[in-house]
C-alpha cells in the first residue's frame, strides 16, 4: 500500500484524505500550519511517504515543492497561481533528479475537453465573423483568477485559433469548477462546456497521478499519466 503525504488540508486536501484509502493509499502525513500533524514540509514531517500531493496557496506552493524534492519525495502539485516560478521549480526538480507532476486540473474529462476545444478552434479559425470567449466559474474561496485550467485551455485553443482568447472569471458560492467555450458567429453560436459536479473528480485524478508518479524521475503532466 503506497504511503501518501497530504500537503494542505483545505477542501481538496480533506477530500483526498477521505478518498485515499478507497484508492489503496495509506495516509502517513498531513502537513498544514492550521491543524496538520506538522506545520511545514520537512523530511521527518513527510514520514517516509512514497509520494505527496500538494494543494495549498500560490504563495506557499513553490517552497513546499522544493522541500519535498529536497527530501527525495515525488510530489503531485495541484495548486495554481504560482506558474511564474514554474520554470525554476521544474529546473530544480530536474537538477535534483526528483519527480514532480504539475496539473491545473486532474479531471480526465478536462483533459478530453482540451482536445475538443482545440479541434473546435481549428475548425472555426477561418470561419468569417466568428469570435471566441472563455468563461470560468469557481467557488468564492478560490484565490487565483483566471483559473489555471482556464489559462491552460486558452493556451491550447489559442495555438489553433491563431490569437489570444479572452477569459471571464466568476467567483461565487460553492461551484467546484465550470469552464465554457463560446464560439459566436453572426447568425449562430456554439457552446462547449465542462462541469465538475463534485470536487472528488479532482481528488480521484490527483490520486491516480500520485500512484503513477511513484518510482519515476522527471517533470510530468496529466497528459503523461493518460498516455500510460
Amino acid at each position: 500500500m503506497p504511503r501518501l503525504a497530504i500537503i494542505g488540508l483545505g477542501k481538496m486536501g480533506r477530500t483526498i484524505e477521505q478518498l485515499a484509502p478507497e484508492r489503496g493509499f495509506e495516509v502517513v502525513s498531513r502537513i498544514d500550519p492550521n491543524g496538520g500533524e506538522a506545520p511545514s514540509v520537512r523530511q521527518e514531517a513527510l514520514n517516509r511517504a512514497d509520494v505527496a500531493v500538494e494543494f495549498t496557496t500560490p504563495s506557499a506552493s513553490p517552497a513546499n515543492v522544493r522541500a519535498a524534492i529536497e527530501a527525495g519525495c515525488p510530489i503531485v502539485v495541484g495548486t495554481t497561481g504560482w506558474y511564474d516560478k514554474r520554470g525554476e521549480i521544474e529546473k530544480f526538480a530536474t537538477d535534483r533528479k526528483g519527480a514532480i507532476l504539475i496539473a491545473p486540473n486532474f479531471s480526465i474529462g478536462v483533459a478530453a475537453f482540451g482536445e475538443i476545444v482545440k479541434a473546435a478552434a481549428r475548425a472555426l479559425k477561418s470561419a468569417p465573423g466568428f469570435d471566441a470567449h472563455i468563461t470560468e466559474t469557481h467557488h468564492s474561496a478560490k484565490k487565483d483568477a483566471p483559473s489555471g485550467t482556464a489559462a491552460n485551455l486558452e493556451k491550447l485553443a489559442a495555438k489553433e485559433w491563431g490569437r489570444g482568447i479572452p477569459i471571464t472569471s466568476i467567483r461565487t458560492g460553492s461551484v467546484p469548477g465550470t469552464h465554457e467555450f463560446l464560439f459566436d458567429g453572426p447568425f449562430e453560436q456554439i457552446r462547449l462546456e465542462h462541469v465538475a459536479r463534485d470536487r472528488r473528480v479532482f481528488a480521484d485524478g490527483a490520486l491516480l497521478a500520485a500512484k503513477w508518479l511513484i518510482g519515476k524521475r522527471g517533470v510530468f503532466t496529466m497528459n503523461d499519466v493518460l498516455a500510460g
